[in-house]
């Protein structure tokens, strides 16, 4: 994958030719770093270490960490920045291979899994690796670095734990899931935006606006692919459309139906409470769920979030970057529909 596919993957569009001029840059070193960082001189290794880099994936979290870095006065082309990129995206990767075991995906990023086409085990360890990478980096990015870093690790596990073992009694399931989100996804993407201000020199209270930027953002783009797992043809999420509700996993659309008390989505709801292997019931519950109250709920949901989002900038000054990260907050929106 090179900076430029990696742009059109975002599908975001610079107004300021120079910032995009820089982040193209950036995103270049960025990759080349990271191809450098899955390297092993063992040739199985490597070859199972960089399968989803090469994948592709919309770099979501290095081009933050680059927009961040233009608020500051070291800009965005500091080895520490770009390190700091490369740390979270290897991080990202490897919650990738852990996530496919289990959820037992045979697809990702369009390729098969690679739980699929090695082996459980190999999957596991091979995250573990891009994880001892990461760590290899941060030591060289000083121990504030290592700090940010093991704590974004925790929420990330913490909220796997919270997801597998699912809400307490009484607990609504709703906010129970949005808290998820806010650690499985938003915790990274909210540390991709900080290690780029921060290693940019940017001030505290900057860099606590792109921080909670990023955790807005993440979660609306958590949101956004839910609701592209039901409502895509195309599979713009990365997976086949239905999976989620074919494995029984209940998203945000799935967990709005579920807590409908309308007679007429009895059935919806009656689908949506159980893994769907059958086909024809897969194909019924995916077309009840496209016309559902509960799809345009999750939508709506997603709007409040990608709302937070740009608030949280809103008292940023009116640099070429700011109008970058509304735009992402915008695309968020778009791509959902």
């Amino acid at each position: 994958m090179t900076y430029q596919s990696s742009l059109r993957a975002v599908g975001i569009e610079f107004d300021d030719a120079a910032l995009e001029a820089t982040v193209r840059q950036g995103l270049q070193v960025v990759e080349s770093a990271l191809q450098a960082a899955v390297r092993s001189e063992d040739e199985f290794v490597a070859d199972v270490a960089k399968y989803l880099v090469d994948a592709g994936g919309k770099r979501f979290r290095p081009l933050l960490t680059l927009l961040a870095a233009q608020f500051g006065d070291a800009g965005a082309d500091t080895d520490a920045v770009v390190m700091s990129a490369v740390v979270c995206e290897l991080t990202h990767l490897a919650t990738l291979y852990h996530d496919d075991v289990m959820d037992e995906a045979t697809v990702r990023r369009g390729a098969t899994a690679a739980n699929t086409r090695w082996s459980n085990t190999i999957a596991i360890l091979t995250g573990d690796f891009l994880f001892a990478r990461a760590s290899d980096i941060l030591a060289d990015l000083g121990p504030e670095a290592v700090r940010i870093q093991a704590r974004t690790f925790e929420r990330l596990v913490t909220g796997q734990i919270r997801e597998t073992v699912g809400p307490k009694p009484g607990v609504d399931p709703i906010e129970h899931y949005l808290s998820v989100l806010a650690d499985k996804t938003g915790s990274l993407i909210a540390t991709a935006a900080e290690f780029g201000a921060r290693f940019a020199g940017v001030d505290e209270q900057t860099v606590d606006c792109l921080r909670a930027f990023g955790e807005q953002f993440g979660i609306a783009f958590q949101i956004s692919d839910d609701i592209l797992d039901i409502a895509s043809d195309t599979g713009q999420s990365g997976k086949t459309p239905g999976t989620d509700l074919r494995e029984g996993v209940q998203t945000l659309p799935v967990l709005y139906a579920l807590q409908g008390t309308d007679p007429a989505g009895q059935r919806l709801r009656e689908l949506v409470s159980r893994p769907l292997a059958d086909d024809c019931e897969h194909a019924e519950a995916l077309s009840l769920l496209r016309s559902s109250e509960a799809l345009e709920q999750a939508r709506h949901t997603m709007l409040e979030y990608a709302d937070s989002a740009r608030a949280t900038i809103a008292g940023l000054p009116e640099l070429p970057a700011t109008a970058a990260l509304r735009a992402l907050a915008d695309l968020v929106v778009l791509r959902s529909g």
